[in-house]
């Protein structure tokens, strides 16, 4: 299911559109987002455990 994590990443990190040229750019910077959107998830589910224990 993708969409949603493409809806979050456009409207709730505000990430509309890609600034760089060419496929080798554009690639990076949808790798860096994503890499960027799976840490914020990481880091928020072990608050939320920490907040359990």
């Amino acid at each position: 299911q993708a969409e949603g994590t493409f809806g979050i990443i456009k409207y709730d990190r505000r990430y509309k559109r890609i600034v760089r040229r060419g496929l080798d750019s554009v690639r990076v910077e949808i790798f860096l987002v994503s890499i960027g959107h799976n840490l914020y998830k990481i880091y928020n589910k072990q608050m939320r455990l920490r907040e359990v224990a």
